[in-house]
This record gives structure tokens, sequence and C-alpha cells, in this order.
């Protein structure tokens, strides 16, 4: 199946580290070889790279990591096709705009039955079945809020209960972002970390690499990474259970949604 990474944090804030893991996973450690993606936040707007190629021999995926971009809001995927071929517009994550948001999405798993999914106006353009959950999921908001809530706790309790309804379709692990939050959603495997004051070391478990957090944080930064198995070899991550849901905003968790 294919990896989630994810990031929210409280200053804008790269990603590098974590992305080092992944892209070893992307083909070289592991058999997630048919294409990545990741999307940065910054401000109302967001930049994506995606490539149908595996992650650890992408030049594109190369630049990303030695680029540190700074933001508060990552959502990042790499693949292992089983719905749909190996093509770029298949490859997550995927975007689309809502009330004048850009929404971010990215899976892990497999859905069945997925294409009688009624996605109206929010039409998939590839075949994975991924991309048609998320457009049931934009088409599920667009139908109930035509207009933007204001209640953003209860939007995502609606985010949950179509994330319960994808579920039943199989295997839905997910990440979802509107720059502002980023929301888990949890049927198998889904970690979280987050990382504040005092900051120590971390060491990854897939490449020879070290970092020392406090090098490069201030005493007041918070930093959240959600990946779907950990990332690290020295440092205790939480795990999600199965149907659980966690909001986080700025590097906290702003609500937890149990099964």
């Amino acid at each position: 199946m294919c990896e989630l990474l994810g990031m929210s944090a409280n200053v804008p804030t790269d990603i590098c580290f974590s992305f080092t893991s992944l892209i070893k996973r992307g083909g070289d450690k592991g058999p997630h070889k048919d294409g990545w993606g990741i999307t940065f936040y910054e401000g109302k707007g967001c930049r994506t790279f995606k490539d149908p190629e595996p992650c650890s021999y992408s030049a594109i995926a190369k630049m990303v990591q030695e680029y540190p971009i700074k933001s508060k809001a990552v959502i990042a995927h790499i693949r292992q096709a089983n719905r749909g071929g190996v093509a770029l517009e298949n490859t997550h994550p995927f975007t689309r705009q809502l009330w004048g948001k850009n929404w971010t999405f990215a899976h892990n798993g497999q859905l069945t039955d997925y294409q009688n999914l009624e996605t109206g106006l929010f039409q998939p353009v590839g075949e994975t079945d991924s991309e048609y959950a998320f457009c049931y999921l934009i088409n599920q908001l667009h139908q109930t809020h035509p207009q933007q809530p204001t209640d953003d706790l209860a939007l995502f309790r609606f985010i949950k209960l179509c994330a319960d309804k994808l579920s039943k379709l199989g295997i839905f692990n997910m990440l979802l972002s509107d720059g502002q939050f980023v929301f888990a959603y949890c049927t198998t495997n889904l970690h979280w970390i987050t990382r504040r004051a005092p900051f120590g070391k971390a060491k990854l478990l897939d490449e020879d690499v070290e970092i020392d957090f406090q090098k490069h944080t201030t005493p007041n930064d918070v930093v959240t990474i959600i990946s779907t198995l950990p990332l690290t070899s020295n440092e205790t991550w939480n795990k999600l259970n199965t149907s659980e849901a966690i909001l986080f905003k700025d590097g906290e968790i702003n609500q937890s949604f149990s099964s």
C-alpha cells in the first residue's frame, strides 16, 4: 500500500528531515515506486510537486529534499499502485477548490465500489479510488454547506462522518488539509508525534541521518508529524485507533474524534 506524511506547525517549518525518510521508502527500501507528491501551504496558496517516477530516484524529489520550503501545513504521499495505472494524474496529493480554499487530500488503502460514489461537479481526473473518494468528500461538503461554515469543529465532525462511510468500502487512512487545519483519519495504520521544547535529537529509521532539533528551533515552536509508520528510531510515536480522527492546528491537537 501507499504511505502518508503530513505536518502541522505553529510557525513555517521545513519537512526535509521527515521527507528524507519518505524518499528512501519510495522505491529503495520500500515498494512504493509508483509515484510521489507533496503539497506545501503558503498563506492562502499552495505549491505541489508530483512525479510518477519512484521518489528514491526522482530529481524533483531531490530538489524538494534539498530546498527547505517552509510551511505550517504539508501533505505528502508515496504510491504503490493498486487502482489506476502509473501516471501523473493518478499521483497524490489531489487538490480541489471549495469556498475559496485549496483542499488537499492523500489516501492510503484500497476501496471497492468507489465508481458509484456521487462526485457531482467534482469529477476525478484520474482513475484511482482515492481521487473518487476525495471528489465524493468535497461534493458532500459542497452539497451540505453551500457557504463556508463558521463552526470549524462542526465541519470536521461532518468530514469524520463522511470518512466513516468511506471506510465501509475498504481501508481508508487519509490526510486532508485546507492550509489551516490538518485532518488525519485512520482505519489501519497512522501515527503521529508532536515535538516541542525542550527539543532533542532524532534518528531516522530508513537512513543514517540524525538531527538535533534544538539547533533548528525556538522554544516556542510546536511541530506535529503524521506518518503511516514511525519515521524515527529513538522517539515515541502515537498510533491512531481504528475509525479515530484527529484534527491538528498550529501543531497542536485541536480536536480528537473517537470511533
